[in-house]
Formats: C-alpha cells, structure tokens, sequence
C-alpha cells in the first residue's frame, strides 16, 4: 500500500513550496491567486485568507477542467495559484494534480493554514454565501 506521507513527500519534489511565512509578501499582489482547499466547517471555525478562493478539495479536479460542467473561470485566469489546507498535506497533492492538469504557475504553503497564524499572516471570517 502506498501511504498518504509518501505521496505528500513525492509530491513535495514535484511542485513548488514554501512556508507561510515566506510567501506571506504574495498576498494581495496582482495575479496572485490563494486557493483554499478546506472543508466549509473549518473555514467557518477558522477563517481564511481575506481574498482566497474557496475550493473544497473534493472539487478541484472538477474546477478546473475547462471542460467539466462545474469548471470556474478564475482556474482559467493564468494566476499563479497558491493553494492551502490546515497544515499542507491536501495542499501538496492539489498542487500536483493542478500541475499535471496543466495549470503551470502553482505553489503550495508547506506548513498551511497553521502556519500562517503562526507567522501573523492576516484571517478574515468566512463570507456568508
């Protein structure tokens, strides 16, 4: 069997990554996009990144084929995606699988949602849908 560490490891080789702390400075800047990967109830209890992109990670795939019903246009932007869970595994394997999908420009925040608390990175409430 192949383990979920493992696969966030190979992951980890193939796409970029930093800490938050590190990528802190990309927020706000134009054509920039922060992708965030959690569940609804942890951005409810947790905030998020004021202007990130909420996209449960059960649908990444689907959003981001142009040619899936449920495709989104901001996966069509040409941005750079930053993408981000609680503490970076989800975040690793979405960022490989949006690389392979053929989004170009894509990172990940290695240490996540955590990580940005910690490094005094901003957090906003979750806007009401």
């Amino acid at each position: 069997m192949k383990r979920v560490k493992d696969m966030v490891a190979e992951a980890n080789e193939l796409v970029a990554h930093a800490p938050a702390a590190d990528l802190l400075a990309q927020h706000g800047t134009e054509g920039v996009t922060f992708v965030d990967l959690r569940d609804p109830r942890e951005l409810d209890r947790d905030g998020m990144i004021p202007g990130a992109f909420h996209c449960p990670r059960g649908m990444l795939e689907f959003w981001i084929d142009p040619d899936s019903p449920y495709a989104k246009e901001v996966f069509q932007s040409g941005n750079r995606f930053v993408f981000y869970c609680a503490s970076g595994w989800r975040s690793a394997l979405s960022a490989r699988v949006a690389q392979e999908m053929g989004l170009e420009n894509v990172a990940h925040i290695r240490d996540g949602f955590t990580g940005w608390k910690a490094a005094g990175g901003p957090v906003a409430e979750r806007k009401p849908r």
